[in-house]
């Protein structure tokens, strides 16, 4: 499953299957292949944060997702992310924007 399957199917769905949706996305997508446990939770984390506005199908603003990832990149030594990890997590984050 990728991003644009995602959002074509999330209208109608209730919150706990698009929050299990989200959950396979992030898990099963060769982007975050790479990301270990603690990390992935991190990306969780942020879709979760966005959940609602994405199911909406409002989009998510450019400042928001940059100032989460300021935030990501700000403490990237204590949660352990890599520059790549963050590459990765910026791309996602991106496909949510208006």
């Amino acid at each position: 499953m990728d991003l644009n399957d995602f959002f074509k199917d999330i209208q109608g769905e209730p919150n706990y299957v698009i929050e299990r949706r989200l959950n396979d996305l992030v898990r099963k997508n060769y982007h975050y292949r790479n990301l270990n446990e603690k990390n992935k939770k991190i990306v969780l984390d942020l879709v979760l944060k966005y959940k609602e506005k994405i199911r909406t199908g409002i989009g998510i603003s450019d400042y928001s997702i940059r100032r989460d990832l300021y935030n990501l990149h700000r403490n990237r030594l204590k949660t352990g992310l890599t520059l790549i990890d963050l590459k990765d997590i910026k791309q996602f984050t991106e496909s949510f924007k208006k």
